[in-house]
């Protein structure tokens, strides 16, 4: 079965020029923790989507993966 992308931080982030390892220091986390993110093996909480769309200044509905059948 194919893994199921649910946000694209990943994609965000390098839309604006941005590296995770910016958005580690930014959030005081762990490195690993955005990079789980990036690959969609754990989600951020709704709060911290919301600060991650303010620090990228984008759309929160930017983060997510559409739910649009292809």
């Amino acid at each position: 079965m194919d893994k199921i992308n649910y946000n694209r931080i990943k994609s965000v982030l390098a839309e604006k020029k941005v590296s995770s390892k910016d958005l580690d220091k930014h959030f005081s986390n762990k490195e690993s923790t955005v990079s789980r993110w990036c690959t969609n093996d754990d989600q951020p909480s709704v709060e911290v989507f919301y600060q991650i769309a303010n620090y990228l200044n984008v759309d929160i509905r930017d983060l997510f993966a559409s739910t649009l059948v292809k």
